[in-house]
């Protein structure tokens, strides 16, 4: 079994999930005791949010490529970085180390062509909703994506920010949030990427009439998938 290494902690809630989802499917695909090799390192995110507010992306992937550097030393045999928007710096960082970091994008897209999703609504960060660095990857696949319209945009990131990094689930965010998403299935959405790590946390498949990709899971079983390759 090869040793995952986890850069979490933005936020500790969704980092919560991704260590029991991946040691959930060790052991779900071995039986018995049988649990992951995970090592973690766990960042401030009131740092690193403070860099994404202040755009100072330069700041935020040399605080992630040391994470990332301590994790290759300690002999990880591949990293996954725990959060969608910071994959903004996800080139500066596998620039810099020689180990492989599984793209949660990528992942996502893999799903998503097996799916045969052609129209993908994205919910996330602010940041990964308006910015190129997640979509252009999904586009590039030949898949359109759908953001939500402005307003909209900022009860999704508020509610993010103000609520699930937390690991506060409220009804009416919740409601919120289904709204949106009926508005993106208008549209012509066929699925729905939940791409923040905590949006899981508040919306399931059950709450939703098309399918949703929640890419905490999506990372995790990517993860599984290599480390007992």
């Amino acid at each position: 079994m090869k040793t995952i290494g986890l850069i979490g902690g933005m936020s500790w809630e969704s980092t919560v999930t991704y260590y029991e989802k991946i040691n959930e499917l060790v052991n779900h695909s071995l039986g018995g005791l049988h649990s992951a090799k995970i090592v973690l390192t766990s960042v401030d995110f009131s740092i690193i949010e403070e860099c994404q507010k202040n755009n100072e992306w330069e700041r935020s992937a040399d605080i992630l490529t040391q994470e990332a550097l301590k994790l290759e030393k300690i002999g990880v045999d591949f990293i996954l970085i725990c959060t969608n928007t910071m994959h903004k710096n996800f080139d500066q960082i596998q620039a810099r180390i020689s180990i492989p970091i599984l793209h949660i994008a990528e992942a996502t897209i893999e799903k998503l062509q097996e799916e045969k999703i052609s129209h993908v609504g994205l919910l996330g960060t602010k940041y990964t909703m308006e910015q190129d660095f997640y979509k252009k990857r999904i586009i590039d696949a030949n898949i359109q994506v759908l953001i939500p319209q402005s307003k909209e945009i900022e009860v999704v990131n508020d509610v993010i920010f103000d609520e699930l990094v937390f690991g506060e689930i409220k009804p009416k965010s919740k409601d919120m949030y289904l709204k949106i998403i009926n508005h993106l299935i208008d549209r012509g959405a066929e699925g729905i990427i939940l791409g923040c790590t905590e949006i899981g946390l508040l919306i399931k498949q059950e709450d939703v009439t098309i399918p949703i990709f929640d890419t905490t899971l999506i990372h995790s079983e990517k993860a599984v998938e290599r480390a007992l390759n």
